[in-house]
């Protein structure tokens, strides 16, 4: 069954629809990005989060120092690479559960993925200007067959929303859905949007 993560959690309400929809995995971006929190205020969050949803600390291209600060300080089950980080900058972390981030356009990025040994590889789309979170989908079929070299878990990310989330989950069954402003409107969360997302991807058995 493929679980779901949603990210970009940022508001006291985020959490709230969480504890009621319980997905398995919560996001928080400490990059730039317009769904960006400081340590403290996903802090205040985390608190009061369902402690059986994962917690997972997105990070681009961040000090190595300031990511194990920020993950002890919030006690993180996942760290999520989202930029240019190499194999022996993540090593740096075999202490956590590692997913790494991949940007797709084409079928030679998907090969990216023999550079790395980490816990998880995620697929996102590669826009020009941003590391993540542009809300655009790629062409699924540049990574249909990366399941079958995958040694870890195989997140799939990148303009996934609730009209096209069935279609992501049974053409290229991924562990784990990933999705941020496809379930926003006016770009904040919204619990309809989560709530039927969620529904989809859980009514699908594999």
């Amino acid at each position: 069954m493929t679980l779901v993560k949603i990210c970009g959690i940022r508001r006291s309400e985020d959490v709230e629809y969480l504890n009621n929809l319980k997905p398995d995995y919560a996001g928080f971006v400490f990059a730039e990005s317009k769904r960006n929190v400081d340590v403290n205020t996903a802090y205040d969050l985390i608190k009061n989060l369902d402690r059986k949803i994962k917690k997972v600390g997105v990070f681009v291209n961040e000090e190595i120092s300031k990511v194990r600060n920020v993950a002890a300080f919030l006690n993180l089950d996942v760290l999520q690479f989202h930029g240019d980080e190499s194999q022996d900058y993540m090593d740096n972390f075999n202490d956590y559960t590692i997913w790494k981030a991949i940007r797709v356009s084409e079928k030679s990025d998907v090969f990216k993925l023999t550079n790395y040994h980490v816990d998880g590889i995620l697929f996102d789309s590669k826009i020009k200007g941003f590391y993540g979170g542009s809300g655009r989908k790629f062409d699924w079929n540049l990574i249909k067959d990366a399941k079958a070299i995958l040694k870890c878990k195989f997140i799939l990310a990148g303009g996934i929303n609730v009209d096209n989330v069935l279609k992501a989950v049974e053409m290229v069954r991924p562990d784990v859905i990933d999705v941020s402003s496809g379930v926003e409107v006016d770009g904040f969360k919204d619990y309809e949007l989560m709530k039927d997302l969620i529904c989809k991807v859980r009514s699908v058995k594999w």
